[in-house]
């Protein structure tokens, strides 16, 4: 792994004495890494010349490149597009909130899990993203708007517990003392249904928020919305969340996006309160998204008000997620389906 920015500071300290140096300057290195998010090492002053000259010949640090960035008059979010080392494209999104600033970074270039009502999985799987270009993401938005990020949602562009190795090492990184700091309770990682690593990131003992897209309530009308129902029925995944709260004590987040006359109709919010009832966790109702290359609209207002109100008629707390960027096609995809049209891929 060439990418200087995913090594641990155990890593960067066997890189740092086998160039015959002191082992304090993997600290120093860590610092400026991910603390101080230099783009180059030309700004590492207190390393000696020798050494910066070492590391750039055999680990380039090459930053993200803003190649756009869209601001919404609406509520201050901005969707920037990213363009990697070696020329994808990626998208992330600022939100801000009265609680502080957060951010949707994505974990690959593309996604395979074939959602219907995402434009991320269109083009498929390309590649995922080095732990490094993960807090890339972070470290350049917070760079732009000269502002702290308080709170991460792993939620953009691709299925961060496909490799939950990188996901791990990217929450290994951020979370540390001495770069970011941001504490696990403030980060949220959103998975399809991967059963399996959901149980496995539960055995980790990790404090970090799960959601779970579920979207449907039966396997036959899951499956027509998202492929991985195919694998995991959603009993399955129940389970697996049921899990994660028993292991980690925390309160799982199901994300249901409302799809006029496919999913809003009164039997799908009963049907969704009795599989919810009694357990740990919390409905984030979500009007999806107009994507061009699908016909999904979104549920009309008196349908969400009623499922809403079924919901809670349950005892399963619910919100609906604000609309944010809707000026700017801050939804999953969009922005950078548009810009590779326009770059003729």
């Amino acid at each position: 792994m060439k990418d200087i920015r995913s090594k641990d500071l155990k890593e960067l300290e066997e890189i740092i004495l086998g160039y015959g140096e002191s082992k304090f300057r993997a600290k120093q290195l860590f610092e400026w890494l991910h603390k101080k998010m230099v783009g180059s090492y030309d700004e590492m002053k207190n390393l000696p010349q020798g050494l910066r000259q070492k590391l750039q010949a055999d680990y380039p640090l090459v930053p993200l490149r803003i190649v756009e960035d869209l601001h919404s008059q609406l509520d201050g979010t901005i969707k920037y597009l990213f363009e990697l080392p070696d020329s994808h494209i990626i998208e992330s999104v600022l939100m801000r909130y009265k609680h502080g600033n957060s951010v949707c970074i994505s974990s690959q270039v593309g996604c395979r899990m074939g959602c219907k009502f995402c434009a991320s999985t269109l083009e498929g799987l390309v590649r995922p993203l080095t732990p490094g270009e993960m807090v890339g993401q972070i470290y350049a938005i917070q760079q732009d708007i000269g502002e702290r990020i308080s709170n991460i949602v792993i939620m953009g562009s691709g299925e961060p517990l496909e490799y939950l190795d990188i996901t791990e090492r990217f929450l290994t990184l951020i979370n540390h003392e001495m770069g970011q700091n941001i504490g696990q309770r403030h980060i949220t990682v959103s998975t399809c249904g991967l059963v399996p690593q959901i149980k496995e990131l539960a055995d980790k003992g990790m404090q970090i928020n799960l959601a779970l897209s579920l979207h449907a309530t039966t396997d036959e009308k899951r499956k027509q919305i998202m492929p991985i129902a195919y694998r995991y029925s959603i009993q399955e995944v129940l389970e697996a969340c049921q899990y994660y709260i028993d292991k980690t004590g925390r309160r799982v987040t199901f994300e249901y996006a409302l799809i006029h006359g496919e999913n809003d109709k009164e039997e799908d919010a009963k049907s969704l309160g009795k599989l919810l009832k009694g357990m740990l966790c919390h409905v984030n109702l979500i009007p999806v998204n107009k994507i061009e290359e699908r016909n999904y609209e979104s549920s009309k207002t008196s349908s969400i008000e009623n499922f809403i109100r079924i919901l809670e008629s349950y005892h399963v707390p619910t919100t609906l997620r604000r609309t944010l960027g809707a000026d700017i096609d801050a939804a999953c995809g969009q922005l950078r389906r548009r810009y590779m049209k326009k770059r003729g891929e």
